[in-house]
């Protein structure tokens, strides 16, 4: 792992696009150590620049004293602040227990909170930062991507990732400590016929998002990646298709109430005037 270090010119970063409804994104990180094949970051520029395999290097954005809390204090002078963390990183990748640089963001976010935050992540060191989360109420949602509980598909999809229970018991725990909190099945991969009733019994909440609805191209950049051979891979070539998703929520459906699952960008977008000043 090639690790290197920057001075951001900002950390704060204005979005368009698919993370509709944010303001800024906030990544702590360039790159991620995760490297999971299906990660469309890994065909953007800012990962075709290192001309390195994706998942081999991290650069960690080192702060200048009290930069983010300004450049915070000068977003909220100008409106609304909504904040996405992370849209190209993973904020609690390896790295984060021993850098705390999601860490320190976080205090300062505690400090002069944002209209709304959301925290995407697959690793279960998020539960370390609960005391912070506490403090903001329901200006957050903690979101854990568990994509499968088959462990033999994680290995072919994420290899790198952290190992599917402990992201269950990161979302019961945060479940738990009442923090908002929520599973993305994001992307859907193959999964046993008891997958809806693990994540019931650690969430209230689902989103749902696939290689079509999600990759915005309409699974051609999916198709780029090659993930249909990795389906073929394990034999489940019917789990790569458009009309798989209303098959999958029909399955949870049966476990979750209509109001508990989200669909695709529906499950991550803020809740609608949050928190009007």
């Amino acid at each position: 792992m090639e690790i290197t270090r920057k001075n951001p010119n900002s950390f704060l970063t204005k979005t368009n696009g698919y993370l509709q409804g944010y303001s800024y994104s906030l990544n702590p990180y360039v790159g991620c150590s995760y490297g999971c094949h299906y990660c469309y970051v890994q065909k953007l520029p800012v990962a075709l620049f290192k001309k390195k395999e994706w998942g081999t290097w991290v650069e960690i954005k080192d702060e200048k004293p009290n930069q983010f809390l300004g450049e915070l204090k000068r977003a909220k002078k100008k409106g609304k602040v909504t904040i996405f963390m992370s849209s190209s990183t993973d904020p609690y990748q390896p790295l984060e227990a021993k850098e705390l640089r999601t860490r320190r963001l976080l205090e300062v976010i505690a400090e002069m909170p944002p209209d709304f935050l959301f925290v995407q992540t697959r690793s279960p060191l998020v539960t370390r930062d609960i005391d912070i989360f506490q403090k903001l109420g329901d200006r957050v949602l903690v979101s854990i991507t568990v994509e499968t509980d088959r462990d033999d598909v994680r290995k072919i999809f994420s290899p790198k990732a952290p190992p599917i229970q402990a992201r269950i018991n990161a979302l019961k725990k945060l479940n738990e400590e009442n923090i908002p909190s929520q599973a993305a099945v994001s992307p859907v991969l193959p999964f046993s016929p008891n997958f809806t009733n693990l994540l019931r019994n650690a969430t209230k909440r689902v989103c749902l998002d696939d290689f079509f609805l999600g990759d915005g191209s309409g699974g051609r950049r999916s198709q780029a990646l090659g993930l249909s051979k990795l389906f073929s891979q394990i034999g489940e070539e019917e789990w790569f298709s458009p009309e798989n998703i209303e098959y999958v929520k029909d399955l949870f459906l049966h476990v979750f109430a209509k109001d508990q699952l989200f669909i695709s960008r529906q499950g991550f977008i803020p809740p609608d005037g949050s928190h009007e000043e």
